[in-house]
């Protein structure tokens, strides 16, 4: 029961934490795990490709495919929209963080 709160709450974080790094470079899946798994959140590819496919859906990112060594590779990277989401949200977690601490 904990573990399920605890991934729906880690879910919104998540989803900062991809626009962050989107915005700073294009990403992709592998590196995004990666990256993840280095702030704590265990998540597999087949749970961050949904969330990259429905981010690009939602219009806050943009994929760009490219072939690397042969194989294609899907980036990713923030649109306007995505960039006044990632904004909104860093003024939402600032105010929690002062709120909380």
């Amino acid at each position: 029961m904990e573990d399920k709160v605890l991934r729906k709450l880690f879910l919104g974080f998540i989803h900062i934490h991809i626009l962050h790094h989107a915005k700073e470079q294009p990403v992709y899946g592998v590196w995004m795990v990666d990256e993840l798994k280095e702030h704590g959140y265990n998540i597999s590819s087949g749970t961050l490709y949904p969330i990259l496919h429905s981010m690009d859906k939602d219009g806050l990112l943009e994929k760009e495919e490219k072939n690397v060594e042969g194989k294609i590779r899907k980036y990713y990277s923030t649109t306007d929209k995505g960039n006044e989401v990632l904004k909104e949200a860093k003024k939402k977690a600032y105010e929690l963080f002062k709120e909380i601490n």
